[in-house]
């Protein structure tokens, strides 16, 4: 009887010990299970597959997997339209801030808005940034051998050039168009629709006569500087050499003759320094955003990534952590004056009297 009641006891307590253990284990298990593990990410592309934006993406989201609590499944979405404004209005209205939509736009995000262009419907001080791959990076105006401009001479006496571009507003185009400005080329032709293969490839065919080049572009397709001449460059920052280009290539604030075609090169540089910004729709969850932003930083800091990223992309990261995105937002320039001449070069009018 006794060892009976010993046994009733037992069982008792191995009873209770299991309803406690079943009333705890929910917590328990959502305390141990991260909020992205089995999810997925998707990486947003403001443009086509293929071009040096998806490139650098690609190289950042191994690590930024690898530094998100829950390993979740990343891939990149592309969103083309309006120099990729359509997917930072996407973004801003229409997607989820459940930190699983991250918008990639490049420069134009934050030029979009100072310069109050067609199809931008986003604030910019609402936006969440997370970081940025790259604080900008040095361009240069080169035209194919085979249209014999071997100077600058030769270069302003011709007339027509057909100069390549992603699109209206795009970097590439604004670009070509302040080059073409300040060489004082006459009544150029701004070519668009062509990705950043696609414009390589179409000087090379002669389909256009000139075309924006950055080290990455000669880079991952050196047989470039065989087949261009190289006019000028506008560096980032200004006065730093990069030795991707021929030593001696004049710097494009060389040809600006007057204050305000020096301020719109200082705007045109502010634009660029954030130049891949990374960001989440306004309402996402700070715990989400905290998550994302110490993951983007430490991806940036892993030697893995800038290994990755020379390979695939041809150039070496630069990147800017979110509290420097925000900064360099916050402190952008907006001289009214500056600006509205600004828009004279990223929209499809024609080039300002000089």
């Amino acid at each position: 009887m006794k060892a009976k009641s010993s046994s009733l006891r037992s069982l008792r307590f191995f009873l209770a010990l299991v309803l406690i253990y079943a009333y705890f284990l929910p917590e328990v298990r959502g305390a141990q299970t991260p909020y992205y593990e089995g999810k997925t990410v998707t990486i947003l592309r403001g443009g086509s597959p293929g071009g040096y934006g998806t490139l650098q993406a690609q190289a950042l989201m191994p690590y930024l997997k690898k530094y998100i609590p829950g390993n979740p499944f990343i891939f990149i979405d592309h969103m083309p339209g309006a120099a990729g404004r359509k997917a930072a209005n996407f973004i801003y209205s229409s997607a989820k801030p459940d930190g699983l939509t991250i918008g990639a736009v490049g420069n134009v995000l934050v030029s979009g808005p100072i310069l109050g262009l067609a199809g931008t419907n986003y604030d910019l001080d609402r936006l969440i940034y997370l970081g940025s791959t790259e604080s900008g990076r040095p361009t240069a105006l080169g035209t194919r051998k085979e249209a014999g401009l071997d100077s600058l001479e030769k270069l302003r006496a011709a007339t027509g050039i057909r100069i390549g571009a992603h699109s209206v507003g795009h970097i590439t185009y604004v670009t070509g168009r302040i080059f073409a400005y300040l060489l004082g080329i006459k009544e150029p032709r701004f070519v668009v629709g062509y990705s950043a293969p696609e414009r390589d490839a179409a000087l090379m065919a002669g389909e256009i006569d000139a075309g924006t080049m950055s080290p990455s572009t000669i880079q991952q397709n050196p047989a470039l500087l065989q087949r261009v001449h190289l006019h000028a460059v506008v560096n980032l920052p200004q006065g730093k050499y990069h030795p991707v280009y021929p030593s001696g290539l004049p710097e494009i604030d060389r040809f600006a003759g007057t204050q305000k075609e020096r301020e719109v090169l200082k705007l045109y540089r502010a634009f660029l320094y954030p130049r891949w910004p990374y960001f989440l729709p306004p309402g996402t969850p700070k715990e989400l955003v905290a998550v994302l932003s110490q993951a983007m930083a430490k991806a940036f800091k892993d030697p893995g990534f800038e290994k990755d990223f020379k390979k695939l992309t041809g150039s070496d990261p630069s990147p800017l952590t979110a509290g420097e995105v925000e900064e360099a937002v916050r402190h952008m320039p907006r001289n009214p004056e500056i600006i509205a001449f600004y828009k004279t070069f990223a929209g499809p009018g024609p080039l300002p009297a000089r």
